[in-house]
C-alpha cells in the first residue's frame, strides 16, 4: 500500500454503545433513515447501521467493565491506522491516554481505545482486509458528514491529531467569544472541525454529524421518537443546516442538511 493510497488517519467507522439497542436502531432508523440488521460479532449482538448497502456504524451494548466504570450511551469514531499498537504506543508517547490496550476481533480487525491528551475519546482501528471500502459519495443521506472536536484547547488539539494521524488544516473561523474554530481535513472528502470547549460543556468529546435531507423534518422525527433537541437548528458557514440533540437514552448526536 502506497502513502497515497493509505487510508491512515481517516475515520473508518463509528458506534453507539448504550442499554437497548434494539430502541436505538428504532430511534436511528426513524430519525437518519438507516437501515438496521443485527448481526453476531465475534460471539456477542452487534447491530450494523447501513445506507446504500454501505456499512456506517455499529450498535452495540455497553461492555459491563465499561458500565463498571460510568460509561454513559454514547457515539465513538474509530480512526483508521497501520499498525494499532504502534499507533497506540505513539499516542500515549505524545501526552494521549490507553483505555483499554490493543486486541483483536476475529475476522474483522485490531483496535485500541485511547484519549487524546484533553481526555476526548475514540478508537485505533485497523481492518483484517487492510483497507476499508470506499464510501458512497459525500452528502449521502446516512454517512456522516461532519466530525468536530469540543476540546480542552482547540489549538493543541490540531497539533496532536496533526502530527499523530497526519490531518491537514483547511482553515479557521472566528466565531467571537466562542473562539477560533479549525477546520481540518482528516482524508480527500473527510472534514471536521475542532475549538475550545466553551466554559459550561462538561468536558471534552467529539460530536458526530450525520446527513439527512432537510432538517427541520429531521428535528420532527427527533421529537416524535423520544429525543430531545440541544442547540439549533441553525445555519453554518457553508450555508448547510445543523441540530444537536440526544437520543432517548441520552447520547449526544448532531444532523446536518443542505436545506432547512
Amino acid at each position: 500500500m502506497t502513502e497515497t493510497t493509505s487510508p491512515k488517519g481517516k475515520f473508518a467507522w463509528y458506534e453507539w454503545m448504550g442499554d437497548d439497542v434494539e430502541a436505538a436502531a428504532k430511534f436511528y432508523r426513524a430519525v437518519v433513515g438507516w437501515n438496521i440488521q443485527e448481526n453476531n460479532m465475534a460471539g456477542f449482538p452487534y447491530s450494523i447501521a447501513s445506507t446504500n448497502g454501505h456499512g456506517v456504524a455499529g450498535m452495540m451494548k455497553i461492555p459491563d467493565d465499561a458500565k463498571a466504570m460510568g460509561a454513559p450511551p454514547c457515539w465513538t469514531g474509530y480512526v483508521w491506522v497501520e499498525d494499532v499498537d504502534a499507533a497506540a504506543k505513539s499516542l500515549t508517547a505524545a501526552g494521549g491516554s490507553l483505555k483499554k490496550r490493543p486486541a483483536d476481533i476475529p475476522n474483522v480487525g485490531r483496535f485500541a481505545v485511547v484519549a487524546d491528551p484533553y481526555g476526548a475519546m475514540f478508537m485505533l482501528f485497523r481492518d483484517a482486509g487492510g483497507n476499508p471500502p470506499p464510501p458512497p459519495p459525500a452528502g449521502t443521506p446516512g454517512l456522516v458528514g461532519w466530525r468536530e472536536l469540543h476540546a480542552g484547547d482547540g489549538a493543541g488539539a490540531f497539533k496532536f491529531y496533526s502530527e499523530q494521524f497526519g490531518w491537514k488544516k483547511e482553515g479557521e473561523f472566528d466565531m467571537g467569544p466562542m473562539g477560533i474554530y479549525h477546520l481540518f481535513g482528516s482524508a480527500p472528502g473527510e472534514s471536521g472541525g475542532m475549538m475550545t470547549r466553551m466554559p459550561e460543556t462538561p468536558g471534552t468529546f467529539w460530536v458526530y454529524y450525520f446527513n439527512v435531507d432537510a432538517i427541520d423534518a429531521a428535528v420532527e422525527r427527533i421529537k416524535a421518537n423520544g429525543g430531545q433537541i440541544v442547540h439549533g437548528p441553525m445555519e453554518v458557514p457553508t450555508g448547510q443546516w445543523v441540530v444537536q440533540g440526544l437520543d432517548p437514552q441520552g447520547a449526544f448526536f448532531a444532523l446536518l442538511a443542505p436545506k432547512r
